[in-house]
């Protein structure tokens, strides 16, 4: 998301970003949903966290861990 961001300066400062509408659109519509943005946010935090570690436990492991059987 904000892949093609352009970036309006004034003076050298950074005035206005402006991006494609269809991006507009879809932050317009998650900020303005709790759920939506809660929901992404948890993607984002997964996305990092999955990104930080390298262990991958397989479901039979993780049922083991937590005593499922």
């Amino acid at each position: 998301m904000l892949d093609q961001v352009q970036i309006i300066k004034d003076r050298d400062e950074a005035r206005f970003a402006v991006i494609p509408y269809e991006e507009y659109l879809f932050l317009r519509d998650l900020l303005n949903d709790q759920e939506k943005l809660e929901d992404y946010l948890d993607y984002l935090h997964m996305q990092q966290v999955k990104a930080e570690s390298s262990v991958r436990y397989s479901l039979e492991e993780v049922k083991q861990m937590l005593d499922l059987d």
